[in-house]
């Protein structure tokens, strides 16, 4: 879901059409209907005419959302776009400090996703043989691990569905086990 900012006066100078109230109220619906559904988007900092707080209203929206997963960029000034001529434009050493802020949480939000997976039974589509392990992805892409058993060639088909429960975490790679 491509969020860009979580401020609706950013928003409204990046032209979007839709408002920070309504995009949590479709991230309600998609939480209501699947619990486990790993929520990802796209922000963008250092759009032209942001402020501090402008950011930290965003920073404060994005914990609210609780993304498992957030991809930020610093905005690049373009020429042809209406952002280019826009005044207010913001500083390279700003955009970098926001985007590791915003990376720092995302990183705390993937692993507190991944770490509630621990102690659960996940259905695995078996992908790829790699050190020892299959790997593989669960229904919301998740990716997941588990010990080679040779003897087991149920353990070890790729493209094979099976069920394991996570036992850890290595980490962005959840551990299962049979």
């Amino acid at each position: 879901m491509s969020l860009q900012s979580g401020c609706d006066e950013t928003l409204k100078r990046m032209n979007r059409k839709y408002n920070t109230k309504e995009f949590e109220q479709v991230t309600k619906l998609l939480r209501d209907a699947f619990p486990d559904v790993a929520l990802t988007t796209d922000i963008i900092v250092g759009f032209p005419g942001e402020t501090d707080e402008e950011f930290e209203t965003t920073y404060k929206f994005l914990q609210k959302i609780n993304f498992s997963k957030m991809h930020v960029f610093k905005y690049s000034r373009r020429k042809g776009t209406v952002a280019y001529n826009m005044k207010d434009q913001v500083s390279e050493e700003v955009k970098e400090k926001r985007s590791k802020i915003l990376i720092d949480l995302s990183n705390r939000n993937e692993k507190d996703f991944l770490n509630y997976y621990i102690g659960k039974e996940v259905e695995v589509l078996l992908e790829q043989e790699e050190l020892g392990y299959i790997k593989g992805h669960t229904t919301n892409y998740v990716v997941v691990k588990t010990k080679l058993n040779k003897g087991n060639t149920v353990h070890t088909e790729e493209n094979k569905i099976i069920k394991l429960k996570i036992t850890d975490r290595d980490g962005l790679e959840l551990i299962g086990t049979m």
